[in-house]
C-alpha cells in the first residue's frame, strides 16, 4: 500500500468529528469543595518543599484557614437562597446544591475543624528527646520497633501528612451527600475512604494494633465499595443512566426518551432491586449499621483516637446524607420495597449496638458500639419518609458529631505509661482525681444516653417523633427500649468514675494545649445549647430539608 493511500485513509477517518462542548461548571456553587481540595493539594506541596521544622505550623494554619473559608462559603451560598429557592443541580448534573447538601457540608466542615484541633495536639505525651510529639507515628513507612523508627523518634520527626490526608477525606465527604449521579457518588466514596484507611494506620503507640485496624478497614471497605460499584452497574443497566433524576423517572415509569439499545433491560425489576440492595449495603457499611458493622469496634479501638473521633462524626454525616438522597430522590417510587428492609436493619442495629456495648471493657470499643446504636436511631428518622424525617436526621447528625469528637478528645487525656488508658477499670475514681474531666465526660455520656437538657435528647425526640408520624410507631417503641438499655452502660461509666475508689497506680489526666480544650469546649457548648434551646437549629434543619430533583 502506498504512502498516499495510507494518508487518504487517515484523513477520511478523521473528518466526521462532532464539536465537543466544553463542560459548564458553576465554580461559585462548588466553592466549598474546591477550597478544601485546593488546600489539600497545597498541603502535599508543603510536605515536598517546606523545611521539616516549619511543616507542622504551616499545615495546621493552612488546614484550619481552608476549613473556615469553606464553611463561610457554605453560609454565603445558604444566605443567597441556594438551600431553598435557588436550589439547583450544578456541574452538568453531577452535584446537587440544595438545603440538605449545604446543611451537611456545613456540619462536616465544622466537625473537621474541631477534629483538626485534636489532630494537632502535642502536649499530651511527654517530650521525646526534647521534641513535642503528637498522636501520629514519627515515620509512617518504618517497621514498628525497627532501628529506622527509633532513629525517626530520636530525630523528632512527625507525620505532618495527616493534615492533607484529613483535607482530602473532607473533600470527598463534602461531595458524597451532594452527589447527583452514581459515578460522582462512587468517586466521592473512594476519595474520602482512602485517606481514612491511611490515617487509621498512623498511631504513634500500639502501632501494630493500629496497622491491623487499617488493614481490616481497608479490606472490608474495599469489599463494600465493590458491592456499591456492582450495584451502580446494575442500576445503569436498568435505567440506561447514572443520573439520579433519570433513574427516578424510570422507576416511576415517567421516562420519555428510551435508548433503543437499552429498551430490553429497562424496567427489569431484578436489576433494580438487586442494584438498589447493593448500593444501600455499601452505604450501610459506611454508617456502621448491623450486620455491616463488624469493622467498627476494631477500627475505632486501633486507630489513633483523634482519627477515631473525626471518623466517627464526619463519616456518619456524609454517609447518612448520601443514603437520604438515594432513598428520597432516586427511589421514592420503591418505598414499599425498601422500607420493610430498613425496618429490620434499624431494629437489629439499635438493639445489637446497645446490648453488645454492655459487655465491653474498653472505652473506645464501648463508644464504637454506642455509635452503632446511634446509627439505628438515625435510621428511624430515615424510615419516616416525610419532610420531618429528613430535618430530624439532619439535626441529629449535627448534634451527634460534636458530642462524639468531644468524647474521644476526653479519652485522649486519660493516660498511663503505655499512652491512653482505655481499659474501663482504669477510669475508676477518675471523678475524685480529676473532677472537671470526669464531669465533662459525664455530660457527653448523658447526651449519648438521651437525657433531657442535652442535644442527645432533642435529637432522639426529633427522629422518634418523625418516625411515629411516618407510621413507624413500633420502631419508636424498640428505639426507646434500646435507649434504656444503652443508658445502663453510660450510667455505669459515670458511677465508675464518681463512686469508685481511685487506684493508687491509676492513670493521670494530661493537661492539654488550648487546641484540645477548644475541641472539648465546643462539644460541651453544642451539647448544652442544642439540649436547652434546640428550636432555632430544628427550624434551620426544617428549612434545609428539601431535596432538589
Amino acid at each position: 500500500m502506498s504512502a498516499t493511500a495510507v494518508h487518504s485513509l487517515w484523513t477520511t477517518a478523521a473528518e466526521p468529528i462532532a464539536k465537543i462542548d466544553a463542560p459548564k461548571i458553576e465554580y461559585g456553587q462548588l466553592s466549598p469543595t474546591l477550597i478544601v481540595v485546593g488546600a489539600a493539594i497545597v498541603g502535599v506541596l508543603v510536605e515536598a518543599f517546606v523545611p521539616r521544622k516549619y511543616r507542622y505550623h504551616v499545615q495546621l494554619w493552612a488546614s484550619a484557614a481552608a476549613l473556615v473559608v469553606a464553611f463561610v462559603a457554605v453560609v454565603v451560598l445558604a444566605t443567597h437562597g441556594y438551600g431553598t429557592t435557588k436550589a439547583r443541580i450544578a456541574a452538568m448534573g453531577a452535584v446537587a446544591v440544595d438545603g440538605p447538601a449545604l446543611f451537611l457540608q456545613g456540619t462536616i466542615l465544622l466537625a473537621a475543624l474541631v477534629g483538626l484541633f485534636t489532630f494537632a495536639e502535642r502536649r499530651l505525651d511527654p517530650e521525646t528527646h526534647g521534641n513535642r510529639v503528637d498522636s501520629f507515628a514519627a515515620q509512617a513507612a518504618s517497621v514498628p520497633g525497627s532501628d529506622s523508627e527509633k532513629a525517626a523518634v530520636k530525630a523528632g520527626f512527625t507525620t505532618t501528612e495527616v493534615f492533607p490526608l484529613l483535607l482530602f477525606a473532607v473533600a470527598g465527604m463534602l461531595v458524597f451527600p451532594a452527589a447527583n449521579d452514581l459515578l460522582t457518588l462512587f468517586v466521592a466514596l473512594e476519595v474520602f475512604s482512602l485517606p481514612l484507611y491511611l490515617l487509621c494506620a498512623l498511631a504513634r503507640r500500639k502501632r501494630l494494633m493500629s496497622q491491623e485496624a487499617a488493614v481490616k478497614y481497608f479490606l472490608l471497605g474495599a469489599f463494600a465499595s465493590a458491592f456499591t460499584l456492582f450495584g451502580i452497574a446494575l442500576l445503569y443497566g436498568y435505567a440506561g443512566s447514572v443520573s439520579y433524576g433519570t433513574i427516578a423517572q424510570v422507576v416511576d415509569g415517567t421516562v420519555k426518551n428510551v435508548d433503543p439499545a437499552l429498551a430490553d433491560t429497562m424496567g427489569n425489576d431484578a436489576l433494580l432491586l438487586i442494584g438498589t440492595a447493593m448500593i444501600v449495603m455499601g452505604l450501610l457499611f459506611k454508617v456502621g449499621a448491623v450486620p455491616f458493622h463488624m469493622w467498627t469496634p476494631d477500627v475505632y479501638q486501633g486507630a489513633p483516637t483523634p482519627v477515631t473521633g473525626f471518623m466517627a462524626a464526619a463519616t456518619k454525616v456524609a454517609a447518612f446524607g448520601a443514603l437520604l438522597r438515594i432513598l428520597y430522590v432516586v427511589l421514592p417510587g420503591l418505598r414499599w420495597d425498601w422500607r420493610p428492609v430498613m425496618w429490620g436493619v434499624a431494629i437489629i442495629t439499635m438493639l445489637g449496638g446497645a446490648i453488645v456495648a454492655i459487655t465491653q471493657t474498653d472505652i473506645k470499643r464501648l463508644l464504637a458500639y454506642s455509635s452503632i446504636a446511634h446509627a439505628g436511631f438515625i435510621l428511624a428518622g430515615v424510615i419516616a419518609t416525610t419532610p420531618d424525617g429528613v430535618s430530624s436526621v439532619l439535626f441529629y447528625l449535627a448534634a451527634y458529631s460534636f458530642v462524639t469528637i468531644g468524647a474521644f478528645a476526653v479519652v485522649t487525656l486519660v493516660r498511663d505509661a503505655g499512652g491512653e488508658a482505655t481499659h474501663l477499670s482504669k477510669w475508676a475514681g477518675l471523678g475524685r482525681r480529676s473532677p472537671l474531666v470526669a464531669a465533662v465526660f459525664a455530660v457527653f455520656l448523658l447526651a449519648f444516653a438521651g437525657i433531657p437538657l442535652t442535644s442527645g435528647f432533642a435529637g432522639k425526640f426529633a427522629v422518634f417523633k418523625a418516625a411515629a408520624e411516618g407510621g413507624a410507631a413500633p420502631l419508636v417503641v424498640v428505639g426507646v427500649i434500646s435507649s434504656a438499655i444503652a443508658a445502663f452502660f453510660y450510667i455505669r461509666v459515670i458511677v465508675l468514675m464518681f463512686f469508685s475508689e481511685p487506684r493508687p497506680e491509676g492513670p493521670t489526666v494530661a493537661v492539654p494545649s488550648p487546641l484540645t480544650m477548644v475541641a472539648i469546649g465546643v462539644g460541651v457548648a453544642v451539647t448544652l445549647v442544642l439540649g436547652v434551646a434546640p428550636q432555632y437549629f430544628l427550624d434551620l434543619a426544617n428549612q434545609a430539608g428539601v431535596f432538589v430533583r
